[in-house]
């Protein structure tokens, strides 16, 4: 048996009522590593390219790591994967917490569903055994109220995955969340929808099994070693969070302001920054199971219009996008709307993308009160943003509009609509501008997923960070071009193998390389892992992806940013004049990947990653 993993995949069958379990084999753990990688490999050999994401047909996978659940700090990531009903292609989220580790200790390594329910329900796995429990009752409870209830119908240290309020009406901005009044979530590509397509509400977990390691004490050793200096180099994400960017990556110019149109907004970031944050509602923080950083937040809002909020706080991505894009710089109402967010089930990064979105839309009378519904939609009005986002959630009012995505509100209201609507494949961006940082124009345009900055997370070696094991002997100048095309590429087959572990990237951050990695997958499987070949299997992972995207008839065409990021300059700030140059540097990127110049592997590559018989 193989260290690490628990050794069985469960795959539920909600059509039937029934389950059965297939093993974790050896070649399974050589080629996909475990995560991600399992998740793209069970997605791309069950799901047709024709699948409809709401459709039974679709699958719902969670899989978590052969690091999961071990001695390894910062390793209780766990990804969920399916058809994405916002894209229409590869959906993927990671999220943290506690859910991860609690399903390997309930007798599981991945989870997969299949087929519909024909009524509302849930799924409880308790130490290896399975039952399917009618939902009814959780039907249209929000995410923080189904935790509860669901504990109290199971065990009261059951870990909980839930869909909210729009998950249920299948908005294609849902996610799924864990951890209660944390909100950890798998936020992105609208997995919340297809859960609810399935009726599954909520999944909850509960047992006492832990993985054998292959090296207990040479892992354990290693651990020790490494810890303090990990708790060093990352400690201010353990003292501010991801709260605490929001300075640096304002100085930096790499801040969405007023719908990603300006460059500096000094009073309103400090008004909304880390430092801000802890000196008003910050109560305390919070850690995944088993990691030394801590960079959850605790906030409490005692008093004032926004009373009552307790929970997790409003991380960065939030902050920028909920606050800076929408010019609302009040922390009490970033904090209040992000729980609502969370209640409901919904992206904060669609959600704050969406909203300035109309806010611009409405200044340049694209839309109108008509449209609305009276509603004046100004920037910077909180008002605004919590009245959109009760609508996201429930499904009325120009909210209920919004809920539906990007691609179907783009769809609704035109040319000029696209002209403003900030996304990559459908997929909103996230609070980082490819105009600071060049590398994040190619990895925006060529995640998988869409619009996303941690398919690469290729700034950290534009800014401060290096990794010679994959030729970064030093940070890149951030507004250079030449090479960027090929750092993103190397940037993401490592980011597949963070995935794949399912380990937090702010390891990075804590001095963690990938030699660290490949010794740790060694010592706990007992299989003798290489960077070259881990680095391989990230490589290996990423290509599937596209080649499921390839069949789904993603090409050079989707390859694409918002022409505001390509062609509008910023005029002020950290990132005043850079435009990034896509095209010349996908030419470098798909040269380096082995692609065809219209972004299709060629299959010389899929034959060396061991892919030519999944074109």
């Amino acid at each position: 048996m193989l260290g690490g993993y628990i050794g069985q995949i469960l795959w539920v069958d909600l059509t039937a009522g029934k389950w059965h379990t297939e093993p974790v084999t050896a070649d399974m753990a050589r080629k996909w590593v475990g995560g991600s990688g399992f998740a793209a490999y069970t997605v791309y050999d069950h799901v047709p390219a024709d699948t409809d994401p709401l459709g039974p047909e679709n699958i719902l996978c969670f899989f978590t790591g052969p690091l999961t659940g071990t001695l390894v700090t910062a390793s209780s990531r766990h990804s969920v994967a399916a058809k994405s009903p916002l894209s229409g292609r590869w959906g993927e989220a990671s999220v943290g917490g506690s859910w991860g580790r609690a399903l390997k200790q309930a007798g599981y390594d991945g989870v997969v569903l299949t087929g519909k329910a024909a009524g509302p329900v849930y799924l409880w796995i308790n130490d290896g055994r399975v039952e399917i429990r009618q939902a009814d009752v959780l039907w249209g409870l929000d995410t923080y109220q189904t935790a509860e209830k669901v504990k109290g119908l199971t065990h009261a240290k059951a870990e909980v995955c839930t869909i909210g309020p729009a998950g249920e009406r299948l908005s294609p901005i849902a996610g799924l969340f864990t951890d209660g009044h944390e909100g950890r979530t798998a936020a992105r590509c609208g997995l919340g929808a297809v859960s609810g397509s399935k009726k599954v509400k909520a999944i909850a977990v509960y047992g006492r099994q832990a993985p054998v390691l292959a090296e207990r004490e040479s892992l354990r050793g290693k651990m020790k070693a490494m810890t303090p200096t990990i708790m060093e180099k990352a400690k201010g994400l353990s003292n501010f969070g991801t709260a605490g960017l929001v300075t640096p990556c304002h100085m930096l110019g790499d801040f969405p302001i007023k719908n990603w149109q300006e460059g500096l907004w000094e009073e309103g970031a400090a008004k909304i920054s880390g430092t801000k944050l802890a000196e008003t509602y910050l109560t305390g923080r919070f850690h995944c199971p088993g990691c030394v950083i801590g960079c959850g937040r605790q906030v409490a809002i005692n008093d004032g219009p926004y009373a009552g909020v307790k929970g997790g706080g409003p991380e960065y991505e939030t902050l920028g996008l909920l606050g800076a894009s929408c010019l609302i710089d009040d922390l009490g109402a970033i904090s209040y709307a992000n729980e609502l967010c969370n209640r409901y089930g919904i992206d904060t990064m669609d959600v704050g993308n969406l909203v300035a979105f109309s806010m611009e839309a409405y200044e340049k009378g694209i839309i109108g009160k008509e449209e609305t519904g009276g509603m004046e939609v100004r920037w910077g009005d909180p008002a605004v943003l919590i009245e959109l986002i009760r609508g996201m959630g429930e499904g009325t009012g120009f909210g209920a509009v919004l809920g539906e995505g990007f691609p179907a509100v783009v769809k609704r209201f035109g040319e000029k609509a696209q002209e403003i609507a900030m996304t990559v494949k459908g997929l909103s961006l996230p609070a980082h501008d490819p105009r600071a940082y060049n590398s994040i124009a190619v990895g925006y345009a060529t995640a998988n997923r869409g619009a996303c900055h941690l398919e690469a997370f290729s700034h950290v070696f534009e800014r401060a960070l290096s990794m010679p094991e994959i030729g970064i002997d030093a940070p890149l100048d951030r507004f250079q071009v030449e090479g960027k095309g090929i750092l993103t590429a190397k940037a993401q087959n490592l980011m597949m193998i963070f995935d794949s572990l399912c380990l937090c990237k702010f390891l990075l951050m804590g001095g963690v390389r990938l030699n660290d990695m490949a010794q740790w997958l060694s010592m706990a499987t007992g299989l003798a892992f290489g960077a070259d070949e881990l680095l391989q299997c990230g490589e290996r992972i990423f290509n599937l992806k596209r080649l499921f995207n390839v069949q789904c008839g993603a090409s050079r065409k989707d390859d694409v940013l918002p022409n505001r990021i390509l062609n509008e300059k910023r005029g002020s700030g950290g990132a005043a004049e850079n435009l990034p140059p896509l095209e010349t540097m996908l030419d470098e990127y798909y040269d380096y990947r082995g692609w065809d110049a219209d972004g299709i592997p060629t299959p010389d590559r899929l034959e060396l990653l061991g892919l030519s018989g999944n074109r």
